[in-house]
């Protein structure tokens, strides 16, 4: 897949991704890779900069397998910035496809 398409559209991905519940950063690298090709290098400092512009928090929770987790809550900045993000990413889609289908508006 082109990267200029995956670099627009990760942020997004991963505020939805937290929309959905809190989630540390392997969970989020593996759940996005899973549909989107990308790699754990690149979900980490989008966490880091996303974390630094105030669309989460982060807290350590204990983990049953080895160290406390690292993980990520949506703040009320974050939650709004997905809403607009996702509707922004609609209209956009919307008009892709009309385009592609030869739809005329």
């Amino acid at each position: 897949m082109n990267t200029q398409f995956k670099k627009g559209v990760l942020e997004l991905c991963v505020l939805s991704q937290l929309k959905q519940g809190d989630k540390y950063g392997y969970e989020l690298a593996d759940t996005v890779g899973k549909r989107i090709a990308i790699s754990e290098g690149t979900i980490y400092p989008l966490l880091k900069r996303l974390r630094n512009e105030g669309y989460f928090e982060v807290y350590l929770k204990e983990s049953p397998s080895g160290p406390a987790r690292k993980y990520y809550r949506l703040t009320q900045k974050g939650i709004d910035t997905q809403k607009q993000l996702e509707k922004e990413w609609l209209e956009f889609t919307d008009g892709v496809s009309d385009i592609l289908q030869g739809v005329a508006k």
